[in-house]
């Protein structure tokens, strides 16, 4: 980072990054309170706080596709003091969005990483299929049969399942449900052969076992289910898909804040007490730098691109 680097070469930081932060901090968030994406930016930014000794305000603009929260954040200077949260979904939202307002690479750069959860393919406890394998066999040698259950048309969990498609090269229906709630019934009803969504709306499901998980998409097995193989360990390479939640400033801010900003980010997500927080939440700590956190970003805006045009989903 040039901040620290500065600082280890004793050579003074500007004065902007200097006297950064002298007031407090609003951070725009693209959902309301109580769910995972607002308990994750609460939890970490009480930290964060901590750290730059100026309050970071949570300002909550729920609307589809994160549109208000990116808007208003487009209309605040470029100085410091208006962040907003985003991630995978903002990534789709470029795609999946006409006309939209902003360009989150050319308008916004991205400041780090906070947490992020994998994708888990569930099936009913007595379900026909055991493991991956057998689901895609079954897949491939009956074209079309296989139910795929995710939540809404455009949703992480949608393109997910259209992804699966591809990457197993398998022909399915996909059905969406409006909520993971009612994703969750469809799934220990045995309406749909097998459900897409990510760890936390359906752990507790699988820990008391009315529902049963065939594999994560992810690099390793999840700690709250040291049991679940990934989809790589089932046979099927090059399919992870991971909801994460990130942090982005306008344009044209200055680098040295925005290096100041990660150093406090990343030391917050990666203290105890708030990485431990987020476990509980079944959310996993994910600290990345400022490049690597742009890099995610554009790399998830061409591979959601990818797979809703192949799929032929509906652009709003």
């Amino acid at each position: 980072m040039l901040f620290a680097a500065a600082l280890s070469a004793g050579i003074p930081p500007p004065a902007a990054a200097a006297d950064y932060p002298e007031r407090p901090i609003r951070m725009y968030l693209p959902y309301g309170p109580g769910g995972i994406g607002d308990l994750t930016a609460r939890v970490v930014t009480q930290k964060v706080s901590e750290i730059l000794g100026q309050q970071i305000v949570i300002d909550n603009k729920p609307s589809a596709g994160g549109v208000q929260s990116f808007q208003a954040g487009l209309q605040a200077p470029a100085d410091g003091y208006t962040l907003v949260q985003g991630g995978n979904g903002t990534a789709i939202t470029q795609t999946l969005v006409k006309d939209l307002p902003y360009s989150i690479v050319d308008d916004f750069t991205q400041v780090a990483t906070l947490s992020r959860f994998n994708l888990i393919l569930t099936v009913k406890p007595d379900s026909r299929f055991h493991n991956l394998t057998e689901l895609i066999a079954y897949a491939k040698a009956n074209p079309g049969k296989l139910s795929l259950g995710t939540t809404n048309v455009g949703s992480s969990q949608h393109l997910g399942a259209e992804l699966f498609k591809s990457v197993a090269g398998i022909q399915a229906e996909t059905i969406p449900y409006k909520t993971s709630a009612a994703l969750l019934t469809g799934v220990r009803s045995g309406d749909i052969d097998v459900g897409f969504d990510f760890v936390p709306p359906v752990l507790s499901s699988i820990k008391s076992g009315a529902v049963r998980a065939l594999a994560i998409s992810a690099d390793s097995r999840n700690p709250n289910l040291p049991d679940v193989p990934t989809t790589a360990e089932s046979g099927l390479d090059g399919y992870v898909v991971a909801s994460w939640n990130g942090v982005s400033i306008r344009q044209g801010t200055p680098r040295a804040i925005i290096d100041k900003l990660n150093q406090a980010f990343v030391a917050a997500v990666n203290s105890p007490e708030v990485a431990q927080k987020l476990r509980e939440m079944n959310s996993e700590p994910y600290a990345l730098g400022v490049d690597e956190s742009r890099a995610l970003m554009k790399a998830d805006i061409a591979k959601w691109k990818a797979v809703i045009e192949k799929a032929n989903i509906p652009i709003n």
